[in-house]
């Protein structure tokens, strides 16, 4: 079989670090290759028009990878080339992944079985639009069914009038309640489940036809639960079970197991899980615990979520549990650990970590021409890196002070201080030395003019360096 020849497209800076990482995946993975070290100094300074003007042609080429940061149109390029024409990555350290490594997801990745009721807590006490925007933002959250919460006591007297507006939305509502004339009035206006039903409001139940959630009188010993469910099933009534979950110190162990306990007894039952009782009720933030509880529900067949975000650490629980669901689903479905599989589910550390090096760090100052400074965090430092300059500290002011003060680090420290650090300049590099800092605490891969990886929670950011730098360098192009 004839192996694929790939042609690599860099500037001259990256060349060293790019012959490093091609070479090792060449030999690994088992293709030919080329690179093609165009005259620039910084690759992300590239324009597809300009790399087409300068490209060197290669006959046994199949494939053209040019940098990340070459945006717009790739037509010229491929014109020029005659093969297709893809981008890398950004950062030359994650090519890896270009290649399909650390990546086991297959064309069924996505499906998923279980069902998220969404809670509006204490909706009574909540303007109409609130709770409307509330709903429309969940369902946006990946909720199936916007679940409304009343408060203990009297009969909500606009349950009606807010489930009709639910419903007229395009939502589909649940009604969280044991008041019989409260049920009975979101039922009628649309509400097409309800939480919940024991021996207080169980004999009502046939009347408002719909499915309900059955829970037992005596939540330790599931007492009542029986009864309540011989007696819908005799009416016909459709329900799903919920033994309870219980917060950890409260009985929490204990409830798993009357989960497990029940699924024994109904093998063949709908049952729910009210998961909020966790992820509010605990000091972690709340991704990983919805992983697990949504892992334990579908390896026992428990096909709905009730959650709540209302918790600051908890607010994106519906979010989180869209993502863990898919997760779950595919790993349960594949026997294979979750693992490797959803990365918008890490957000506090990144799943791993490439660094440079500093030798490799020491090569990049000695051959930088320009006067822009690049910046790294590894080690357990942020690195410095300028024309024939590497400075690095952990504190990014001690190391602010070095850049600007030759000697300030060391007798050894004698480099040239730069003349463009004007007051834009120094916010630049606050800016990115930050970014550096909190990456180095937690553990996170940090590249310069990229957000950091926050998971789902990402929010990208646009390089406004780079974006002018990109504009200043296509007017001195040829």
């Amino acid at each position: 079989m004839t192996r694929e020849h790939l042609h690599f497209v860099t500037g001259r800076l990256a060349e060293h670090s790019l012959r490093g990482v091609v070479s090792r995946l060449a030999d690994e993975i088992g293709f030919d290759f080329t690179i093609d070290v165009l005259p620039i100094t910084v690759a992300a300074l590239m324009t597809p028009a300009w790399i087409a003007r300068h490209l060197a042609p290669v006959a046994k080429a199949s494939r053209v990878i040019v940098p990340g940061y070459c945006a717009g149109d790739l037509g010229p390029i491929e014109q020029a080339a005659g093969v297709p024409v893809e981008r890398g990555p950004r950062d030359l350290r994650q090519l890896d992944e270009l290649f399909g490594r650390n990546r086991r997801r297959a064309d069924g990745y996505g499906d998923y079985d279980i069902e998220i009721l969404a809670e509006i807590n204490h909706a009574p006490r909540l303007p109409r639009a609130e709770i409307i925007a509330q709903a429309a933002e969940l369902r946006t959250a990946g909720a199936d069914r916007i679940d409304v919460g009343c408060d203990p006591g009297e009969a909500w007297s606009g349950v009606a009038d807010c489930v009709r507006a639910l419903v007229a939305e395009g939502h589909r509502v649940s009604i969280d309640s044991l008041n019989p004339v409260e049920i009975a009035a979101a039922t009628a206006a649309g509400a097409s489940l309800v939480l919940s039903v024991n021996n207080s409001n169980r004999h009502a139940a046939p009347d408002w036809g719909v499915e309900v959630v059955a829970i037992p009188d005596d939540i330790p010993t599931l007492g009542g639960l029986d009864e309540t469910i011989d007696e819908l099933a005799s009416a016909g009534v459709p329900l799903r079970i919920d033994p309870i979950l219980e917060p950890i110190g409260c009985g929490f162990a204990a409830s798993l197991v009357r989960y497990h306990t029940v699924r024994l007894k109904y093998p063949d039952a709908e049952m729910l899980m009210g998961i909020g009782n966790l992820t509010e009720l605990t000091d972690a933030d709340s991704a990983g615990i919805n992983v697990l509880l949504l892992g334990f529900c579908q390896e026992l067949g428990i096909r709905s979520v009730l959650t709540t975000q209302v918790i600051n650490w908890a607010r994106t629980s519906v979010r989180e549990c869209d993502l863990a669901r898919r997760l779950v689903h595919y790993a349960t479905g594949e026997r294979i650990p979750p693992k490797h599989l959803e990365p918008r589910l890490v957000t506090l550390r990144d799943p791993k970590l490439a660094e440079f090096g500093a030798a490799v760090l020491d090569d990049l100052a000695a051959q930088i021409r320009d006067r822009d400074l690049r910046l790294f965090a590894e080690g357990g430092q942020i690195h410095l890196v300028g024309a024939g300059m590497h400075l690095a500290d952990r504190d990014p002011f001690l190391l602010f002070e070095r850049l600007l003060a030759p000697g300030f680090g060391g007798a050894a420290d004698t480099h040239v201080p730069p003349t463009n650090v004007d007051a834009s300049h120094a916010f630049y590099l606050g800016f990115e030395m930050a970014k550096a800092s909190i990456a180095l605490a937690l553990g996170k891969q940090y590249q310069q003019d990229e957000a950091l990886d926050w998971g789902y929670l990402t929010v990208s950011e646009e390089s406004h360096r780079l974006r002018k730098a990109k504009a200043a360098a296509e007017e001195r192009q040829p």
